[in-house]
């Protein structure tokens, strides 16, 4: 059962960022609702998302907001009522730095037609204030080779190297995209 229309408390966002955002646009946490505000189709701008049913969408917002430590912001174009952008905040609990927090900044999208707006940035700062002001001692964010310099502006610097495994049994991306 949904707790709130809300992901997560909205009180906790900063100001910062939220000043960043153009007239007839708000920076918010996710809603329930925002299924039907386009958010689905505005993360395909970023990668294969699959067919998601309402009833699918809102089992996952459930299970985050059970979960907690989920923070996805999106801006909403009010004029329109649909999302031009999102990111993803999620927090994990550390043994490490005395039981300390890492922030893991993903799924930044922008939709088609928004860019240039400032909106990507305006995210990463937010999920960056967020990152602060939830306890995390840093923040990481895994990007392509030709979206580092779009990251390194917004404050990130490169550090390390990103590995990955992907499951034997997970749909591959021309699997899914033929499903779609």
């Amino acid at each position: 059962m949904v707790f709130s229309n809300s992901l997560f408390d909205a009180s906790i966002l900063g100001t910062a960022a939220t000043s960043l955002v153009p007239a007839n646009h708000i920076l918010r946490p996710l809603e329930l609702t925002d299924f039907r505000k386009g958010y689905v189709e505005c993360l395909s701008n970023l990668t294969v998302v699959g067919d998601i049913s309402e009833q699918m969408f809102a089992e996952s917002f459930e299970e985050m907001q059970r979960a907690g430590g989920y923070f996805v912001i999106v801006i909403e174009d009010q004029e329109s009522g649909r999302i031009v952008a999102s990111g993803t905040l999620v927090v994990e609990q550390k043994f490490i730095r005395m039981c300390g927090r890492v922030g893991h900044i993903e799924d930044i999208v922008v939709a088609k037609g928004q860019q240039g707006k400032r909106f990507g940035f305006t995210i990463i700062k937010q999920l960056r204030e967020l990152a602060h002001a939830t306890g995390c001692y840093k923040s990481i964010l895994d990007c392509s080779e030709e979206n580092a310099p779009f990251y390194e502006k917004c404050g990130l610097e490169v550090k390390g190297l990103q590995m990955a495994v992907y499951s034997p049994d997970a749909p591959s991306k021309k699997v899914a995209k033929a499903n779609i």
